[in-house]
């Protein structure tokens, strides 16, 4: 968990095939946000194939309007209604670990699909057109990684700083950590925009976030 050596020298060498195009200072002054790199033991647990959409907070939140979204199938970006859906969906967040575990699905790369600069195919925002959603699906069969700003149970902390080994989330008051997010500044227009496709990208929650729903693995008969 965190960003690698090898991924901070993949995100320069993409810099150098780029030429002056992105300015990524701000980027890897950020970086020890995400660093040490450390080993986090996470147990088996199910998750969302992508954020939930307009139409499945709904479900929950008859009333639930979103100014951001272009369709009922489109990404849910939570503000006001957030604390509202959380004390009435049956699911949880995922921790800051289970996020990033689900996003690299066995891969050690900037994103799922290598090192290379993600581009337009990584962006998903609307679930419709189910070819499309298959396409983008990661080793996990999960899509729009990265897509939205998607908020976890942690708190926020830099560094990792006494952050739990077995991928519970870190708790207290303040801000909780949001990952994601390269699909809401999208058509990108250079700067370090896509960056927030990385599977280790975190900050601060800022104004709205969307939601991956996860629940534990069911037990019991009738579950193997």
């Amino acid at each position: 968990m965190g960003l690698s050596d090898a991924e901070l020298d993949a995100v320069r060498a993409i810099e150098r095939a780029d030429g002056a195009d992105d300015d990524l200072e701000s980027f890897f002054a950020g970086a020890a946000q995400a660093r040490p790199v450390r080993e986090v033991r996470v147990e088996p647990f199910m998750i969302a194939r992508h954020p939930l959409t307009v139409a499945q907070v709904r479900h929950w939140l008859p009333e639930y309007e979103d100014s951001f979204a272009d369709s009922a199938s489109s990404t849910a970006r939570l503000e006001d209604d957030l604390d509202d859906l959380l004390a009435t969906w049956p699911f949880r967040l995922p921790s800051e670990a289970e996020w990033e575990y689900a996003a690299r699905a066995g891969t050690t790369t900037l994103t799922f699909r290598g090192d290379d600069r993600p581009d337009e195919d990584h962006v998903l925002d609307d679930f419709a057109d189910e070819e499309r959603t298959a396409a983008a699906e990661n080793a996990f069969g999960l899509v729009a990684v990265g897509s939205a700003n998607e908020i976890c149970a942690d708190v926020w902390i830099p560094h990792f700083t006494d952050a739990p080994v077995d991928a519970r989330p870190r708790t207290g008051d303040g801000p909780r950590v949001v990952r994601g997010g390269a699909g809401d500044v999208h058509p990108w227009q250079g700067c370090d925009e896509w960056l927030l496709l990385l599977s280790a990208t975190r900050y601060e929650i800022q104004d709205f976030t969307a939601v991956r729903p996860v629940a534990p693995v069911p037990t019991g008969p009738g579950h193997a």
